[in-house]
């Protein structure tokens, strides 16, 4: 059995899916993939069923709705942990990720890193095809995550991540309780604070060509807010390693 599956949620993606999914495959070592559908009215799903056929190694979560970015992570997690994979991947479906990356992310687990972050910032700012505004929001959040919580982390709000399954299984998934930012930063906060090692992996990050961006102010305003509810957490000791959590 493949030990590698990358979780990719998807809502409206009919223009990414089938080149991202077929890019994966591609890749060698090869990696399972594992996709989080939010009922689409633009037939990603459909699409998706009909490369099942021609990819075993492909499977879909059908959810009956738009119910955010965390929860879809979450769902993915709890059945990476099911099937019992080593090396679970976050990955968005429009290309901001390139899918080669998969590889230097899952080496740098290999070689051992418990958590390796596909970081915008660590080499500078690397990013592509984004407005002067949202690099510098973006940015400006990172450095204001690090100053609240302590992490030595230059991409707090990365969502191109590997985790090896001992994080995945140490945390208590339902206990999380962000859905967009803020969802990317506790999962690092979360692993920061139960004494994982975290690596980031110097990326360029190349905004969607095709569909529509899903970030919103509203996402932007749980991620300021939500820092510093988890950083009173963890003063106040509420951040623990689950003892059965890879069992889900």
């Amino acid at each position: 059995m493949n030990e590698r599956l990358v979780i990719i949620p998807t809502y409206n993606e009919k223009e990414n899916i089938e080149n991202i999914i077929r890019c994966v495959f591609s890749l060698e070592p090869a990696f399972d993939i594992l996709i989080i559908e939010d009922n689409s009215p633009d037939g990603t799903a459909q699409i998706v069923k009909r490369l099942q056929q021609e990819f075993p190694s492909l499977f879909m979560i059908e959810r009956q709705g738009k119910l955010g970015l965390g929860t879809a992570y979450i769902t993915g997690f709890k059945w990476a942990l099911e099937h019992q994979y080593q090396y679970i991947f976050e990955m968005d479906a429009d290309f901001s990720h390139n899918p080669q990356d998969l590889i230097r992310l899952y080496e740098a687990c290999v070689h051992g890193a418990d958590m390796s972050i596909g970081s915008r910032y660590v080499t500078g700012v690397n990013v592509v095809n984004w407005p002067m505004s949202r690099v510098l929001l973006s940015y400006f959040a990172s450095k204001y995550v690090r100053i609240i919580t302590g992490m030595k982390i230059h991409d707090a709000t990365a969502g191109f991540v590997c985790y090896t399954r001992k994080v995945l299984s140490s945390i208590y998934l339902d206990k999380i309780q962000f859905k967009g930012y803020a969802f990317q930063i506790e999962m690092k906060f979360t692993a920061y604070s139960l004494k994982f090692k975290l690596e980031e992996v110097p990326i360029i990050f190349t905004d969607r060509t095709l569909g529509t961006s899903k970030m919103s102010r509203g996402i932007i305003k749980e991620a300021v807010f939500g820092v510093i509810t988890m950083k009173i957490r963890a003063l106040l000791g509420k951040i623990k390693k689950g003892t059965d959590a890879g069992k889900l």
